[in-house]
C-alpha cells in the first residue's frame, strides 16, 4: 500500500530537543563539535584509547538521552520479547555501546595502520550481478556498520559505487562529514546526500543505466516522501518506495547486503540473494526486502540503530 505519510510521526531519526538544540548550537548531540571530537579521538590517538574512553561516553549518552533509550528499549521488546527493568537497562547499554564503536570505527578508517578487517559471506552474488555488465543497487539497513565496510567492492573489484547517504542533523556536521569523504574517498566511490531535488534521482538512474552500482540504506522512508507499507516482526512498517522505483526505471536488481560488527576492527559482510524488480512488482520486492532486513536485524539486534520508536504502543 502506498501512502504519503510515514505510520510514525516523521523519518525514523531520533527525536530531538528544539529548545536544547537552539540553546546549545554546535555542543547538542547532533552539533559539529561532537563530529570533530570524535575524529580527531579516533584518528589522532592511540588504538587502545577507544577501549578506555567509550564506556565513559556512552554512559554520558545513556543518561543525557532519555528519549533514545526508550526508543531503543521499546523496539528492542518487539524483536526480543518483554523484559524486566534491569534486562531492559542491559539491551540499551548494548546498542548505545556498539553504536559508540561502530561510529568510532567509521572514523578510523581513516586513519593509518588501522584496517578494516572483513570476513565476506555469499560474495558470489555480487560477482554475479558485477560480471553481467548491468547496473544493480546495493540495499542495506541501519545495521552495524554500513559506511566502515561499503568500499569493499570497489576496491576489490574495481566498481564504481555511489553511495546515498542520509543529510546530518547539522549542515555544519554535514559539511565536516563531506569534506571527510572528498579527500579520503577513491575516484570509483562517490557520495551523494539525499534531498528532494529530483536531480540526484536522475543521476542514480544514469550511474545504473552506465552498468555502475547504486548503494543505499532503504529501511527509513524521507520526511514526506513517498513510501509502502510492510511487515516487520508482524508489524505494519513503511519503506520508501524510491528505492524500487528507481530498481524498476533502471531495470536493475536490488542486492541485499548488511555488515555486522564482530570484533574490533572486524566486520562480516554478507550479501543476500538479489531481488528482482519487475513491472507493477514493487510491492512484492519491498516485502522482500523487509524479510531480508528482519533476518539481519535477528542476527544481531543489539546493532540495530533505529532511534525512534517505530510502534508507540509497545511499551514494556
Amino acid at each position: 500500500m502506498t501512502s504519503q505519510n510515514p505510520v510514525s510521526a516523521g523519518p525514523h531519526a531520533p527525536d530531538t530537543s528544539p529548545r536544547l538544540k537552539r540553546w546549545l548550537g554546535p555542543f547538542y548531540v547532533t552539533g559539529v563539535f561532537w563530529y570533530r571530537l570524535h575524529f580527531f579521538g579516533a584518528t589522532r590517538t592511540p588504538r587502545f584509547l577507544p577501549r578506555l574512553i567509550l564506556p565513559f561516553f556512552t554512559l554520558f549518552f545513556f543518561f543525557a538521552l532519555r528519549r533514545i533509550r526508550n526508543a531503543v528499549a521499546s523496539n528492542l521488546e518487539v524483536v526480543l520479547g518483554p523484559c524486566g527493568f534491569w534486562q531492559r537497562q542491559g539491551r540499551i547499554w548494548r546498542s548505545l555501546y556498539g553504536f559508540s564503536w561502530c561510529l568510532t570505527e567509521r572514523y578510523e578508517q581513516f586513519a593509518p595502520n588501522r584496517p578494516i578487517q572483513l570476513q565476506t559471506e555469499g560474495f558470489d552474488h555480487w560477482q554475479r550481478l558485477l560480471d553481467g555488465g548491468s547496473g544493480f543497487i546495493l540495499l542495506t539497513g541501519h545495521i552495524g556498520n554500513w559506511e566502515a565496510a561499503s568500499a569493499l567492492p570497489a576496491s576489490r573489484n574495481m566498481a564504481t559505487i555511489h553511495l546515498v547517504r542520509e543529510p546530518e542533523g547539522n549542515p555544519e556536521a554535514q559539511a565536516f562529514i563531506a569534506d571527510i569523504l572528498q579527500k579520503h574517498g577513491g575516484d570509483r566511490y562517490r557520495t551523494h546526500f539525499a534531498a528532494e531535488d529530483p536531480s540526484l534521482a536522475l543521476a542514480l538512474l544514469a550511474a545504473l543505466r552506465r552498468g555502475e552500482v547504486v548503494a543505499l540504506q532503504g529501511d527509513r522512508p524521507r520526511q514526506n516522501g513517498r513510501q509502502r507499507t510492510v511487515s516487520l516482526f508482524d508489524r505494519p512498517f513503511p519503506l520508501p518506495e524510491g528505492t524500487v522505483t528507481l530498481a524498476r526505471h533502471g531495470q536493475a536488481p536490488i542486492l541485499p547486503v548488511f555488515v555486522f560488527r564482530t570484533g574490533r576492527l572486524q566486520y562480516r559482510l554478507v550479501f543476500r540473494k538479489p531481488i528482482p524488480v519487475e513491472e507493477g512488482g514493487e510491492q512484492k520486492a519491498l516485502d522482500a526486502f523487509a524479510s531480508e532486513l528482519e533476518w539481519a536485524i535477528r542476527q544481531a539486534p543489539y546493532q540495530w540503530f533505529c532511534f525512534r520508536e517505530l510502534w508507540p504502543k509497545v511499551r514494556s
